[in-house]
């Protein structure tokens, strides 16, 4: 005699087909949305987005490395500046600006 358990009646038959055609619904409206152009745009867009906020964080810490390291060549650890390297510095840069004032002033008499 047959197990009774495996057979099932054309209600049940018809609710599981129901619930499989919800299911694959569903399935169908997903993919359609994931292939959508404005998906593909966002998702573009969002990747785009995520490496530029990465690279521009990568940078930004390796400025600020090298500003402390800077710093640390004209501050001495409590924080008062060494005259030694900030004197030398300031006429160096002082003496850039000269020349460059200088040369821009001959362009224009010329």
């Amino acid at each position: 005699m047959a197990d009774t358990s495996d057979i099932r009646t054309p209600a049940q038959i018809e609710a599981d087909i129901k619930r499989r055609r919800e299911v694959l619904a569903e399935t169908l409206d997903e993919l359609g949305m994931r292939v959508h152009p404005k998906t593909i745009v966002g998702d573009a867009k969002a990747k785009v987005a995520s490496s530029v906020d990465h690279t521009l964080g990568r940078a930004y810490v390796g400025v600020n490395r090298v500003v402390s390291d800077v710093k640390s060549q004209f501050v001495d650890e409590e924080g008062a500046p060494r005259m030694e390297r900030v004197v030398p510095a300031a006429l160096v840069v002082v003496g850039v600006v000269g020349l460059l004032a200088l040369g821009g002033t001959r362009r224009r008499r010329r």
